[in-house]
């Protein structure tokens, strides 16, 4: 496994923000699930992207790729078996997202992937709804975690899921989108909101006819039919998190291109909540970017960050050099994500010197000044990523253990930091 090493570091000039994950897994599935040819510009080329496109083929569709452009013909909402076992990889969405659409096919699919997949990235609320729709669905080792068995189809019209995690929710809605009737969903405890609207911005998007009620009701009118579509990916706004982090904590200016503030995605609710704590962010919707503006001193807050949970360990990190303390909180879930994230980014950084305390649901960080250390990056992407960003802004060097998993979400971060003055090598 590779393994950074950084150098304190200055950085100057512009980055282009990579695609979006969210938006290019989504995009593919939707290609699939329509009729005629799609075609998918600017998608994120990483793991997960390559899990869904073989998992969309193993369903049915045709997709052809280049490095810039994907064709996919997709199978008119009507998913065939699978001829082998689907492999989800590192991508919750793909098992989430898949899982759900396997409940209208009536014979058997098998799901399973890494590590991660298999015992950290709870199946059972998915399961357990769609054995409710009258599926079959069952975790081969009874322990709610993947591998998983699915086989159709719905015989039933109503159906509950607990909804602290939106993947298995949005799972539920696509498929019930595409079942043979309509599909009513009660939602319990529902989280994560702006990932959920980023699936019915798909559904506006597509004309698929959905009715929802403060995000605890669902009715989902059942046999959509969606045309092929052509669609540009635009910038991850969960991957912006990093450079504007770096810039912050480095004393930085920089400008990121490929932000489109008009875009749905939820974690671009990170970017207020660093104005308020003193952030000097410059933002062009018509150019689509954003820069980081020189002489901000940034100072603590308390944040609900259930809304964009993926910046959890970036604001550990930015806490860190924000005056006073930072309370993040309502972020439980983020224990069931690649690595339990709470724990890991706290037990890190503490190699580091943070003064940063575990609460149940989140981190209380404060004002610490961090120096070099060895850190692991527990094969999770946003933890590579964040404590790349800490190395940057601490006294000696640091080396960052296992960071192969940055190429899910930036797998070009080391050669784009390198080119704006980064001193990071692998």
């Amino acid at each position: 496994m590779a393994d950074f090493y950084i150098e304190p570091s200055q950085l100057e000039g512009s980055l282009f923000v990579p695609s979006s994950k969210s938006h290019t897994l989504r995009a593919i599935l939707f290609a699939a699930l329509a009729t005629g040819e799609s075609q998918i510009a600017q998608y994120l080329p990483s793991p997960d992207t390559a899990a869904m496109i073989e998992a969309v083929r193993l369903l049915g569709a045709r997709v052809t790729e280049t490095s810039s452009l994907l064709h996919i013909e997709g199978f008119s909402g009507k998913p065939q078996v699978a001829d082998n076992v689907i492999q989800c990889g590192n991508s919750g969405q793909v098992l989430r997202f898949i899982g759900a659409l396997a409940g209208l096919i009536p014979h058997y699919t098998i799901l399973t992937g890494d590590y991660s997949i298999r015992h950290n990235r709870p199946a059972q609320p998915l399961l357990d709804a769609l054995n409710a729709l009258g599926a079959i669905a069952i975790s081969s080792r009874g322990d709610g975690h993947a591998p998983i068995l699915v086989k159709g189809p719905f015989t039933n019209k109503m159906v509950s899921i607990e909804g602290e995690d939106s993947q298995p929710v949005s799972g539920l809605l696509i498929a019930g989108a595409f079942a043979p009737f309509p599909i009513e969903c009660h939602v319990k405890n529902p989280g994560e909101k702006p990932w959920i609207d980023l699936t019915l911005d798909w559904f506006k998007r597509l004309g698929i006819r959905y009715e929802c009620k403060e995000y605890t009701y669902y009715r989902m009118d059942g046999s959509s039919h969606i045309n092929g579509f052509s669609y540009a990916v635009p910038g991850d706004f969960s991957t912006a998190a990093f450079p504007i982090g770096a810039a912050l904590v480095t004393h930085s200016e920089l400008t990121l291109q490929n932000i489109d503030m008009d875009d749905v995605q939820g974690d671009k609710a990170l970017i207020p909540v660093l104005q308020h704590m003193g952030a000097h962010l410059v933002i062009d919707r018509k150019l689509r970017t954003l820069t980081v503006k020189k002489g901000q001193r940034l100072h603590g807050m308390k944040i609900d960050i259930n809304d964009f949970i993926d910046a959890l360990p970036i604001l550990a990190v930015i806490g860190c050099f924000a005056e006073g303390k930072t309370e993040i909180v309502n972020a439980s879930v983020a224990r069931k994500k690649e690595s339990d994230r709470i724990s890991s980014i706290a037990s890190e950084l503490k190699k580091m010197g943070a003064h940063i305390e575990e609460r149940a649901d989140g981190l209380i960080v404060h004002a610490s000044t961090l120096h070099g250390a060895t850190v692991n990056a527990y094969d999770d992407h946003r933890l590579a990523l964040s404590l790349s960003v800490a190395a940057l802004a601490a006294t000696g060097s640091s080396t960052i253990c296992g960071v192969d998993c940055t190429a899910k979400t930036y797998p070009h971060f080391a050669h784009d930091f390198r080119k704006i003055g980064a001193k990071i090598w692998t």
